[in-house]
């Protein structure tokens, strides 16, 4: 099964200022794109795990990068290295959803240590993504640092948020 993944991410802002004569403008824009082919190279991908989670208050769910998680097919699928992990938080949430330090066996990758967290909040979005030349990525250690913790943040209500991470087999 091929695999194709095409990441393009833009921001373009616009500020301006009312000076004594006259005003100020500046300008910001900065693109960032990555397309990579079915593989396990540097710019390639070939496993895709994608799934929306419903949690319910003060849950989580830990997912095993190492062959506990399956793609759009139920087919299981392990992933040696990660190349980019996409969150986004429904906007509806009332809690955060919280992004790593698994009780045992964390998932390291971009977080620095196993204790580490990203936290989106609500209506929002965690990207972390690597370049088309990154050969490395984020190396998945099967039984020992593979469990990547999906968490609601608190009490009282469920939080929803969609999953995707890309990486390869090799």
């Amino acid at each position: 099964m091929a695999l194709t993944t095409n990441l393009r991410v833009s921001v373009a802002s616009k500020q301006s200022a009312a000076l004594d004569l006259g005003s100020d403008e500046s300008n910001i824009s900065r693109s960032f794109a990555v397309s990579l082919a079915s593989g396990t190279a540097a710019g390639q991908a070939d496993r895709l795990y994608s799934k929306t989670h419903t949690l319910a208050a003060s849950t989580n769910v830990d997912l095993d990068l190492a062959g506990g998680v399956t793609d759009a097919n139920g087919v299981t699928i392990t992933f040696a290295k990660v190349k980019g992990i996409y969150v986004e938080a429904a906007s509806g949430n009332t809690n955060n959803v919280v992004v790593g330090a698994a009780a045992s066996n964390a998932f390291v990758g971009p977080f620095g240590a196993g204790t580490h967290t990203l936290s989106v909040r609500p209506g929002g979005l965690k990207l972390i993504a690597v370049g088309s030349a990154d050969l490395n990525a984020y190396a998945v250690t099967a039984g020992t640092g593979d469990l990547l913790r999906i968490a609601n943040s608190g009490a009282g209500t469920a939080v929803t948020c969609h999953v995707i991470i890309w990486g390869t087999s090799a």
